[in-house]
């Protein structure tokens, strides 16, 4: 299936229904009076989360959804019934905005959760309702008022515990594919990874979701490579796992030139938790695994990870400090992480 993150809708609620203008007529009542009814309620627009979903390709080829119109008031009192509404069904975590981006009308985080985006139009009022001491024949009616129309866009951001980071060809989805059944495209050539990707890391009998992120490049805050289109899927992530290719001749250049996007990007990006750790070791003898750890650790200003996805060195106890990461900032949970980097050991 493909991923589809962002798309335009037209939405449109229902129309109002119509008041009747009615006056009771029957045999041996000799002052029947008005009973027309009031007209109905148009339709709503909902959009609602589900759980299930994680793209929004639905919404990629039908763009147009309307509500029902509610029905005219008849005779006898009778209102006319409610327009139907229509839900757009979407995934967990999609926002919801206006045309040009400028109102976030929702914000859908948990399955279950729904927001009315354009409301129906109210139906007109019957002739009945006029009726008074002073105008016991009302002839008026009014119609019903019409429903809403416009465009809104659906952005979904991804709902993941961790996100990958790094510049392209940087480990991240070789990373992925060794921890969890994530089956991502792996190759030697860079931007392999065209759209984010999610897997379920188990850690002894805790759980956490991991995200794949394509990868980064000096620019990525203002739209050069896949960066900004992406950048929003980490928003989310309670902690940033940042690889850095070890093969590189400048590991530091390479930790500075991401973070350099984080911090431009804004949107609390920068504040985030952090680790970091330095990817394909099993292919740089031990002196300069040593060296380039030493570097990017005096860069960061901790002591930084050394792993390696082909023979599993420091996986295990990354992907420790990852679950602990995870769990201490989980909602609610006050416990401070900033302090407790990722431990210098490969085991």
């Amino acid at each position: 299936m493909r991923f589809v993150d962002e798309t335009k809708v037209l939405v449109r609620s229902g129309d109002g229904g119509n008041g009747c203008l009615s006056f009771r007529r029957e045999k041996f009542i000799e002052f029947g009076g008005p009973n027309g009814g009031n007209g109905g309620d148009g339709g709503d627009v909902v959009v609602e989360a589900i759980d299930g979903l994680n793209t929004l390709i639905d919404y990629r080829y039908k763009r147009h959804f309307r509500a029902g119109n509610g029905h005219n008031g008849m005779g006898q009192g009778c209102t006319g019934g409610r327009g139907a509404d229509v839900v757009l069904k979407v995934p967990a975590g999609t926002q919801v905005f206006s045309e040009d981006a400028s109102i976030r009308y929702a914000d859908l985080l948990t399955p279950g959760d729904r927001a009315v985006i354009a409301h129906g139009g109210r139906g007109g009022r019957g002739n009945a309702c006029f009726k008074s001491s002073t105008n016991q024949a009302p002839r008026r009616a009014d119609p019903g008022q019409p429903g809403e129309e416009f465009v809104i866009i659906l952005r979904l951001k991804l709902l993941a515990d961790a996100g990958l980071i790094g510049l392209p060809n940087a480990g991240k989805s070789t990373f992925l594919a060794t921890v969890s059944r994530a089956r991502p495209k792996i190759a030697d050539y860079p931007f392999t990874t065209l759209y984010p990707q999610l897997g379920v890391v188990g850690v002894d009998r805790d759980e956490f979701v991991l995200a794949d992120i394509p990868g980064l490049i000096e620019g990525a805050h203002r739209g050069a490579g896949l960066g900004i289109r992406f950048l929003g899927h980490v928003e989310r992530c309670r902690v940033l796992v940042h690889l850095v290719d070890g093969t590189q001749e400048d590991v530091v250049a390479a930790y500075r030139t991401v973070r350099g996007e984080l911090d431009a990007y804004a949107a609390g990006l920068s504040a985030k938790q952090e680790l970091v750790a330095l990817t394909k070791i099993d292919a740089l003898t031990p002196d300069l695994v040593a060296r380039r750890r030493a570097d990017l650790a005096a860069a960061v200003g901790r002591p930084v990870a050394a792993i390696s996805a082909v023979n599993a060195a420091g996986m295990r106890h990354l992907l420790g400090r990852i679950r602990d990461c995870v769990r201490d900032t989980a909602p609610g949970n006050t416990a401070a992480t900033d302090a407790d980097p990722v431990s210098t050991d490969n085991a």
